[in-house]
């Protein structure tokens, strides 16, 4: 279908305005975080954000809860992926609804049962408070994900797997896993974004231990403390707790979405 100059052009303007709007925030954080209280442009204000905020130890909180939650999520949803949607699992109907229920309920009314659950277990404020509830969370996602990449896998992959002699888990080994990659690195990257910038947990299970704070806890309290009334101090925090996100996304983008495009496309 031939497509017309105009619209051709309408597209990008509104591309373009939509560019510069979802931009000028970031934009405008940095040049705040660059501006000096006296004008002077320069590091300065990071420097003071580093040393007040204690963010080293919050980022490396962050990047450990995150990778941790990734790893365990998709090793354990790739296989219940796998096994839903290529074996006759018992009670597997029954399974789907209850997961699709951990999908659509609100996860802020499971943080107070999760609170009491951390609590009685003495896991407050320690890694696992936030790493054991948020594999939960991520699980519903994750199956239904990685069921439907399995699903449309045509058959006659896994009949020709069956006749070679391969079982059932050097199937899923040898032959899906690799296919899989797109779909994994997909998961994976939303799965990373979604816990780094998780909050609401953070603040009711690690409230009280710095070495346990995530970052986004970590800018919160930094920028609620009255430690300092500079505005430039305060974006140059957001800016050392966003970056590490932002880098993350711009390296991983392209397998973002290449994997969602694959899946919209199978």
């Amino acid at each position: 279908m031939k497509v017309s100059r105009t619209e051709t052009t309408l597209t990008h303007a509104l591309l373009v305005v939509a560019a510069i709007i979802a931009v000028y925030p970031l934009v405008s954080i940095v040049l705040s975080a660059l501006r000096g209280r006296d004008g002077s442009i320069g590091l300065a204000s990071f420097d003071i954000a580093w040393e007040r905020g204690g963010f080293g130890s919050a980022l490396l909180s962050s990047a450990f809860i995150s990778i941790t939650v990734v790893v365990v999520t998709v090793i354990l949803v790739s296989l219940a992926g796998f096994a839903l949607a290529t074996m006759r699992v018992p009670g597997g109907r029954l399974m789907l609804p209850i997961l699709l229920l951990g999908l659509v309920l609100p996860y802020e009314v499971t943080v107070l049962p999760l609170y009491q659950l951390m609590s009685d277990w003495a896991l407050l404020d320690t890694w696992w408070a936030l790493i054991l509830p948020q594999i939960g969370l991520s699980v519903p996602l994750g199956v239904f994900w990685m069921r439907s990449f399995f699903a449309s896998v045509p058959g006659e992959l896994l009949e020709a797997a069956r006749i070679d002699g391969a079982g059932r888990f050097q199937t899923f080994r040898l032959v899906l896993l690799p296919v899989a990659g797109p779909a994994i690195a997909t998961l994976s990257t939303i799965l990373f974004l979604f816990t780094w910038n998780e909050f609401l947990l953070a603040l009711v299970l690690v409230p009280q231990d710095p070495l346990v704070q995530t970052a986004p806890l970590a800018l919160s309290f930094f920028a609620g403390a009255g430690r300092t009334i500079d505005p430039s101090v305060t974006a140059a925090a957001a800016v050392i707790v966003a970056a590490p996100i932002v880098v993350a996304y711009v390296i991983l983008q392209r397998r973002l979405i290449a994997g969602l495009t694959e899946g919209a496309v199978k």
